[in-house]
């Protein structure tokens, strides 16, 4: 039931914001959870290296003194990978082409990360 509710926020955001290619929920590990990808994308390996970029990255948060970490965006000639922490232990990643709006894409994430949070706290 997780992964069907996890995979419909994941296909709701793509639906709401042109752009998005690929998304994947992640523990902060890097073990796979959920996965919306596309072929040439393998979402075990995406969600490894989302996982050891937002580990960088709240390090380098913390080191610097700049606060807990929201989100990290890396830009390439082809488009852009945002990863986001959901909280101390997952991690959503979503991959866009060039025509991707990563502001609107912060602004449209932001309910949808609040409920995939709130599905992963469920159980635990």
């Amino acid at each position: 039931m997780k992964r069907e509710s996890l995979a419909g926020e994941m296909r709701e955001l793509r639906e709401q914001v042109a752009g998005i290619t690929d998304t994947a929920v992640a523990a902060v590990d890097g073990l796979l959870i959920a996965a919306d990808t596309e072929d040439g994308i393998e979402p075990n390996g995406l969600a490894a290296l989302a996982a050891a970029g937002l580990g960088l990255a709240r390090r380098t948060a913390a080191a610097t003194d700049r606060g807990s970490l929201r989100r990290t965006v890396t830009y390439g000639s082809k488009g852009c990978a945002a990863v986001y922490a959901l909280d101390d232990t997952a991690l959503m990643v979503i991959l866009g082409d060039e025509g991707l709006d990563i502001e609107r894409l912060h602004a449209e994430s932001q309910p949808m990360l609040r409920r995939i949070g709130a599905i992963l706290s469920e159980g635990k």
